[in-house]
């Protein structure tokens, strides 16, 4: 069951941002709008991704405690699991630090809650890329490759995300950049998927002999 929530997270998490709190807005764009947006100050969806962070935490938790478990003498994987451990420790603090609506930072009203949201934005992606590193050489050649590759869409991903804060605060159009940021994160929600099955895999190989 916790090994499993490295693939529910990544499910519950689509589906509670692009599928029900993006249906809460009445002009809400997934390509060009952050998913910040939607648990932004005055976002009528805010309310309801406040109340599902607790749940996304324990989820990342309880997948990081699973891999803790799982990883036996693996010390590269024990590292992984306390490092998806902190970051739902984490999660928690993104409810005192929303993103303020684009109509707020376009008149200069930002506050300190952007200043943390964008503090817990840099923390969150250097978890990820750490988790990712630690893990790269835990199951063979192509799980390397394949967590280098979503380390850059990750790096890649942030970098825009970063750039494009500017065109918010000026009141511009930002195009691409909701999928953009949304390529950046799905790299890290199919990375949990990834060693979840194979782990889970691990488990039942075990279990048969």
């Amino acid at each position: 069951m916790l090994l499993a929530c490295g693939i529910g997270y990544g499910v519950a998490y689509i589906v509670a941002n692009d599928v029900i709190a993006a249906a809460m807005w009445e002009n809400y764009n997934p390509i060009d709008q952050a998913i910040s947006e939607l648990s932004g100050t005055g976002a009528p969806s805010k309310d309801f991704l406040m109340m599902m962070l607790p749940v996304f935490s324990l989820m990342v938790g309880g997948f990081g405690i699973g891999v803790w478990k799982a990883a036996g003498k693996t010390r590269s994987l024990r590292v992984t699991g306390g490092i998806l451990l902190a970051q739902s420790v984490m999660f928690p603090l993104w409810l005192l630090f929303p993103m303020s609506s684009r109509e707020e930072l376009a008149a200069g009203s930002g506050g300190a809650n952007d200043i943390g949201h964008g503090v817990l934005g840099a923390l969150a992606l250097l978890f990820i890329i750490t988790e990712m590193g630690f893990s790269a050489a835990a199951f063979g050649k192509r799980f390397r490759y394949f967590s280098i590759a979503m380390a850059i869409l990750t790096v890649l991903g942030g970098a825009y995300m970063a750039m494009s804060s500017s065109a918010i605060e000026a009141g511009d159009p930002t195009p691409w950049m909701g999928f953009i940021e949304r390529i950046m994160y799905g790299a890290w929600l199919l990375w949990m998927a990834v060693p979840s099955v194979l782990l889970l895999r691990r488990d039942v190989d075990a279990e048969e002999l």
